[in-house]
């Protein structure tokens, strides 16, 4: 399982989003709140973010994020406008190696996986960035296209009922997530909207996501959508 979060909105750090909170994601690596599956996501760690001319850039690492001292000196320089940023804690069998840890892209979006599926209703992609169930599943919702999210989530979920599949992606003007076997939570302030595993805070204003639902966030608000075959 892992912890991720994706921010929407006006140009901010992303120390601000990762680093600073109080229960951020640095704090989640080791003592999350929320986790429903695994103590720490020790595992790896990796932060996307669009620069100001739409590139997708990434940093990403194997090592534990409390540990990462060049990020923790850079993270407050880096500013954007669309933030997805995930700590993982590996399933049993899975590989520990940066290319493993989301946020994965195919250029245009950045995504990240929460949960876990069963490797043998994947298909196999040369487009996969590692051999890891969310490497797999980022591969095959990449090659379906974001739009049809939705319909990827429900046939996976089919084909493999013990999945548990929390998507939260960002192409720079928009954020999509689904909840399906964990938590998710969105924040809405005056510049912008975090969508995020759990609360990194303890403002009032954080909302919980219905299990088995699609959240659609851009500059217009957010919207929920239940999912087919949701209770």
């Amino acid at each position: 399982m892992c912890r991720h979060l994706a921010w929407l909105g006006e140009p901010r750090s992303v120390a601000s989003l990762v680093l600073d909170p109080p229960y951020g994601l640095l704090v989640q690596s080791y003592s999350p709140r929320r986790q429903k599956h695994g103590l720490m996501n020790a595992d790896g760690w990796g932060v996307g973010f669009f620069d100001d001319d739409g590139v997708a850039r990434r940093w990403r690492s194997a090592a534990p994020l409390w540990g990462d001292a060049s990020f923790a000196s850079v993270a407050p320089v880096l500013r954007s406008g669309c933030v997805v940023a995930a700590v993982r804690s590996a399933s049993v069998g899975m590989p520990i190696e940066a290319s493993a840890s989301a946020p994965f892209s195919d250029g245009r979006w950045l995504l990240s996986h929460n949960g876990l599926v069963d490797r043998a209703v994947l298909p196999a992609s040369s487009a996969a960035e590692s051999t890891n169930d969310s490497a797999l599943l980022a591969a095959l919702i990449c090659s379906r296209g974001l739009d049809a999210l939705a319909d990827t989530i429900i046939e996976v979920a089919a084909a493999d009922p013990n999945a548990r599949l929390n998507i939260l992606a960002g192409n720079g003007s928009q954020l999509l997530a689904t909840t399906w076997g964990d938590t998710l939570f969105v924040l809405r302030g005056d510049d912008g909207v975090v969508v995020a595993s759990e609360p990194f805070d303890d403002d009032n204003r954080w909302v919980e996501v219905p299990d088995r639902h699609l959240v659609t966030a851009t500059d217009c608000g957010v919207e929920l959508t239940a999912l087919k075959g949701s209770a």
